[in-house]
């Protein structure tokens, strides 16, 4: 299962089944649970941490320290949890003790080519991140969001749930949940009506979820009397909270 051209520290801990393909390094302080591959060419640094049935592809750099000019060589980490895809030459970070000290990826995420995450970012479960896309550092991307190719994050900027980035998206502001967004700089679109359905939203939800994007971005309100709207309408609709907590989290303002 390990090849015996890749080179392994003896402080490495590997799950007896973990693969390991010719030439990759792994490092000190990096744990790897059963049934990941680990391909060609890849670099993993510690201190990380890679759960169950993870796939790393060839080139990728997993784990490294920031280049952040902040970065004093603190003990800090990745986590990554179970069943993601990591393609050719992605790029993830260790955190920062100026943040969380830790960066985090969760579950069933697809990272493909060229992808970057930058330090203390925290990716949730279930997202795509397109070619190419970049996130600097202390960014939060939700659940089952999907980033498109060449997309840009700005530090400190929150994706939330359900959203869509079409491509070459620069983003300097947080973009609510179930938001659709493209251009340069980032400008709200609509609702991702087809990813909901996809996902098994219902027409009502769906209903709700436009006309509560049109209180946000077409009548002209401030961000807290959209949210005192929302509350209301949120009691016979679930599905709005998600909108509503990533409202209240925005901290940068959010995409117009």
């Amino acid at each position: 299962m390990i090849d015996s051209r890749a080179i392994i520290d003896p402080q490495a801990i590997l799950a007896d089944d973990v693969s390991v393909g010719p030439f990759s390094i792994i490092g000190a302080g990096v744990e790897i649970d059963a049934g990941t591959v680990i391909g060609p060419h890849v670099i993993l640094q510690g201190p990380t941490k890679i759960g169950k049935n993870n796939h790393i592809y060839q080139f990728s750099s997993v784990g490294e320290s920031t280049p952040d000019l902040k970065y004093q060589g603190e003990d800090t980490r990745l986590v990554i949890g179970d069943n993601n895809v990591i393609r050719e030459g992605v790029t993830i970070h260790r955190g920062t003790v100026q943040d969380r000290s830790e960066t985090t990826i969760g579950d069933h995420n697809l990272l493909m080519a060229y992808v970057h995450i930058g330090h203390d970012s925290v990716i949730g479960n279930h997202c795509i991140l397109v070619n190419n896309a970049a996130l600097a550092g202390h960014v939060w991307v939700g659940d089952w969001a999907i980033l498109g190719g060449f997309t840009l994050v700005h530090q400190f900027c929150k994706i939330g749930e359900h959203c869509f980035t079409g491509m070459g998206s620069a983003i300097g502001k947080d973009v609510p949940a179930y938001v659709m967004v493209s251009g340069n700089p980032a400008a709200a679109k609509g609702i991702n009506t087809e990813g909901l359905r996809r996902r098994g939203y219902s027409k009502t939800s769906l209903a709700l979820i436009t006309k509560a994007f049109k209180l946000i971005y077409r009548r002209g309100l401030t961000v807290d009397e959209v949210l005192l709207l929302l509350q209301d309408m949120a009691e016979n609709e679930p599905a709005l909270n998600a909108l509503i907590d990533s409202l209240k989290a925005s901290e940068r303002g959010i995409v117009r």
